[in-house]
């Protein structure tokens, strides 16, 4: 969980602060799990803002009723958003939540039927704990890369960076997403990329492209094909238009499609579908009925 600050979003509006990174992914999953599916959030929070996050985690409906963030003595994340355009951003993050160790995180996942693991701050696990996951963890693992390609400056600014040893985390994961700039940091040629990250494993990569949708490349031999974004909604022509949390959105809506049996590019087109139906709201407050089609409270 990370506590925004968004400037520029709306050059007319002061700064917004509102919860963001694994907020968007939490509420499309539980807007498209099937019911018999369960939300249970392996997910760090500092002391801080522990029962503001726990506030927040009440109002999803796929949690068992107990369930609750795992409290650290650190100071939760928090992460600086300022907007050069509608899809480019500087980050700058704070806080010390600490990553999982294997030790930590085996006895949690025993009884875990799938895991959607989502890199916000890019230190939630380091690679000996992936690669231990891997090797202690039997079931289908979705993972969202995105920070694992931010490096981060001494003031908490988050720079690009080529993704150290990749074909090893690749490894680690039965479907991986990244966004199209990561792609590119990985080499020239998505083929090859893409290739590589299934000799590793891999059973699909999917590759978020903006305004353009997204794509996926599957199989042996390899096949691809981009799914286009659909039509926007009247509410980003009239002006809400928020890319934050896109990602997330999509992220979490194709892995509740493949859990339910869907192949990947329908979980892919209903990912594509509610990360652009994400850009007409504002936050992650309420987003699960705005994803479903209801009214919601932005």
């Amino acid at each position: 969980m990370v506590w925004d600050s968004i400037h520029g979003r709306d050059p007319a509006q002061p700064a917004v602060e509102e919860w963001g990174g694994i907020s968007y992914a939490l509420s499309a999953l539980d807007a498209t799990l099937a019911d018999e599916w369960e939300i249970v959030p392996l997910i760090k929070v500092g002391r801080d803002l522990a029962p503001r996050a726990n506030e927040f985690l009440r109002t999803l409906r796929h949690t068992p009723r107990a369930a609750r963030f795992v409290e650290v003595s650190e100071p939760n994340n928090r992460v600086t958003l300022r907007y050069e355009s509608a899809d480019r951003r500087c980050e700058q993050m704070s806080g010390g939540v600490p990553g999982w160790t294997w030790p930590e995180l085996g006895p949690l996942v025993r009884d875990i039927d799938a895991l959607y693991v989502n890199f916000i701050s890019g230190y939630e696990l380091n690679l000996d704990t992936a690669l231990m996951l891997r090797r202690g963890f039997a079931n289908f693992i979705y993972a969202d890369l995105h920070s694992l390609f931010l490096a981060k400056e001494p003031d908490g600014t988050r720079v690009p960076r080529p993704l150290p040893q990749a074909p090893a985390w690749f490894s680690c994961f039965n479907v991986v997403q990244l966004n199209e700039d990561e792609m590119a940091q990985l080499g020239p040629d998505p083929f090859v990329i893409a290739a590589d990250a299934l000799r590793q494993g891999c059973t699909a990569v999917c590759v978020t492209l903006g305004a353009r949708g997204a794509a996926y490349f599957t199989g042996n031999p390899i096949r691809t094909a981009r799914i286009p974004v659909p039509p926007v909604h009247q509410s980003i022509a009239l002006g809400v238009n928020d890319p934050t949390g896109c990602g997330d959105v999509l992220g979490g809506a194709t892995v509740a499609a493949l859990l339910g049996g869907a192949p990947i590019e329908e979980a892919l087109r209903l990912g594509t579908q509610l990360g652009t139906r994400n850009l007409s709201h504002r936050g992650a407050t309420g987003l699960r009925d705005h994803l479903m089609g209801k009214l919601s409270l932005a």
